[in-house]
């Protein structure tokens, strides 16, 4: 990927119907080439760069501005801006290319003594601020890209297990993990640019959550280097001998050191595979159908529901609605062995059909499997446009689900409205539990005079909706430095000191991702 671009720049989208018809006859907004960004000089000294040269190699760092700014912070709609309009200030001052765990931890220590803040860098898809670390009183920022780290280091066929490296690409890990006719399964949107670290460190979840499961529900162990040294976990799948420290260091984003492996369970590659439309009357008829079968199965493998809004503007023609004007659409898609596929689809259509669902056959579901990654290349055309587009996520119980979806769909409208650039918020369920959903909200709206700005508010009153709720701040998204205050009352202060005081014990020196998450 080249950013502030997403995905395959051969690649190009035109907008669909719908986009287009938002996006209007405003005149492009294109942005600026990143290539020709000038950054100032590194901040840091020669000194530092010559001692991370010794651990890695002089042709593995670089301070180049290309590279710099490559490095420069994650995908949300706030950073791709500000990367169009040329502004990079908060580049790092150094790409540094490590090639395996222990110069991982030299690195680490070197910085720690030098005073040099690190940000761990795979694919580099964060939208929520978690590549831009607060590096007041630093002198100098790494980007620790783990790229050189790609390799399957073992896979267990008998206990099923997969020990890969942090620096591994999705795309590559499944291609790799093929080969040998075995499949992580974890699929999430991000999934042409983020890595196996990424994964780990922001608790991923991807569209087969409910067959496969998190990806923080498939690490069996793992690999953490700090700049104190080295912390392995994960003896066994399950184990009473204290507390999960592997829950600790899952979704840490940084904070506490740098995953440089994970051992992740792995699942036969499927063989028969079948996705699945259905129509609901309503959104609420048809949560009642998915909470159905997270609660008493069976489960789907992939199983979503798009609201009234997102379905429009997904399926313009109605009769990929059966003939309907309107309604909800739900995707329900099954995979393994053709026996299993059968008889798991046979049964979960009968729930859906008792919840009172009518059946539309594979041409939707097949339509959304198959472009269920061009999703993002949408994005870029929308900005050129001049239309915001931001997503953002959140997670509560099935009592609560409705009333959450209310009070966010009127946080963000209000807020937009107020700012002359009243918006299109879609909302889907990605992710099914028997307590609860996840809840993905799309937004939409021509830019203003201060987009920036008046996404900023928005965010920030559906984070204030999403608390009042009493529902989490995010689901994968993770917390980086935008969601940092509302996760912080999320799990209140005592918690938060605990967090800060592992912190202090493995990073004393604050030199990890400083100002993210914690």
């Amino acid at each position: 990927m080249h950013r502030p671009r997403w995905g395959d720049p051969a690649r190009t989208t035109e907008l669909p119907g719908a986009a287009a018809t938002l996006a209007g006859e405003s005149a492009p907004h294109h942005g600026v080439d990143p290539d020709t960004i000038t950054l100032p000089g590194p901040a840091m000294s020669d000194a530092v760069r010559a001692r991370l040269a010794a651990i890695v190699g002089a042709e593995n760092l670089t301070d180049a501005d290309t590279a710099r700014v490559q490095h420069t912070r994650g995908f949300s709609m706030p950073d791709l801006l500000r990367l169009r309009a040329g502004n990079a200030v908060d580049a790092p001052d150094l790409v540094v290319y490590p090639g395996d765990h222990d110069e991982v931890v030299e690195i680490l220590a070197a910085c720690a003594r030098l005073n040099v803040a690190v940000v761990p860098f795979t694919g580099g898809t964060s939208v929520v601020g978690g590549l831009a670390p607060d590096a007041t009183g630093h002198d100098g920022v790494v980007s620790l890209d783990l790229r050189r780290l790609d390799r399957i280091e073992e896979i267990d066929e008998i206990s099923r297990l997969a020990t890969l490296q942090a620096g591994l690409r999705g795309t590559a890990a499944e291609t790799l993990l093929r080969e040998r006719g075995w499949t992580l399964g974890h699929f999430p949107q991000s999934y042409e640019g983020a890595g196996i670290g990424g994964y780990a460190a922001t608790r991923s979840a991807g569209q087969s959550s409910a067959g496969y499961g998190r990806f923080d529900e498939m690490v069996e162990g793992l690999v953490l280097a700090t700049p104190r040294g080295t912390v392995e976990l994960g003896t066994a799948p399950r184990s009473a001998a204290g507390p999960d420290l592997r829950q600790l260091i899952l979704g840490s984003e940084g904070v506490f050191g740098v995953i440089t492996s994970v051992r992740v369970r792995i699942r036969p590659a499927p063989a028969g595979r079948v996705f699945d439309g259905w129509r609901f009357a309503s959104f609420e008829q048809g949560a009642t159908a998915l909470r159905r079968l997270a609660q008493d199965g069976p489960l789907p493998t992939v199983i979503r529901l798009s609201d009234e809004v997102e379905t429009a503007i997904n399926l313009a023609d109605p009769d990929q609605l059966g003939g309907e004007s309107s309604g909800c659409l739900v995707i329900a898609g099954y995979e393994g062995e053709a026996d299993e596929v059968r008889r798991r689809r046979d049964a979960a259509s009968a729930v859906l059909t008792d919840a009172g669902g009518t059946a539309l056959g594979t041409e939707p579901g097949e339509a959304w499997r198959t472009g269920r990654f061009a999703g993002p290349y949408l994005r870029d055309p929308l900005l050129d446009a001049g239309v915001l587009v931001e997503t953002l996520e959140t997670v509560t119980l099935w009592s609560k689900l409705h009333g959450l979806r209310a009070a966010v769909t009127e946080a963000i409208t209000g807020s937009l409205t107020a700012s002359g650039t009243p918006p299109l918020v879609m909302c889907h369920v990605s992710h099914v539990y028997e307590s609860g959903a996840s809840l993905y909200f799309t937004v939409v709206a021509p830019f203003g005079t201060d987009p920036l700005a008046d996404w900023g508010a928005a965010k920030t009153a559906a984070n204030n909706a999403i608390r009042a709720a009493g529902a989490s701040i995010t689901h994968h998204h993770g917390i980086g430095r935008d969601h940092r205050d509302a996760y912080h009352d999320e799990i209140g202060p005592l918690a938060l000191e605990a967090l800060r005081a592992v912190k202090a014990h493995l990073d004393p020196d604050g030199v990890c991702n400083p100002g993210i998450l914690i």
